[in-house]
């Protein structure tokens, strides 16, 4: 399946003005609900409610998964999917974060 095949599976986000990823009480991490955004918010979205909030090793490597096609580009050029080099992190680095959902 493609990313925009698997972003029509997922929970819609037309309640939420964002998601901040925060270790511990600081953000550091922010995704806004903004054009251009939209299929990252609806994915990590999905993923705090698949992982009851929770951004580690696992749900990180399901996010890569629907991440699809992007996958690619974004490890051949890092800095271009700051989305998926998050989960890219996660995974290297064993961290365990939180989602935040930002609700309208």
């Amino acid at each position: 399946m493609t990313f925009a095949e698997i972003l029509d599976t997922l929970p819609t986000i037309d309640h939420l003005s964002g998601l901040n990823v925060k270790q511990g009480d600081e953000v550091i991490h922010h995704i806004p609900a903004v054009p251009g955004k939209l299929g990252s918010l609806r994915l990590y979205h999905a993923l705090a409610e698949k992982f009851n909030g929770k951004l580690d090793r696992t749900s990180a490597q399901q996010g890569i998964v629907w991440f699809a096609e992007h996958v690619e580009d974004a490890k051949n050029n890092p800095g271009k999917h700051p989305n998926i080099d998050l989960l890219f992190d996660v995974i290297e680095n064993h961290r365990l974060l939180h989602l935040e959902l930002l609700k309208n």
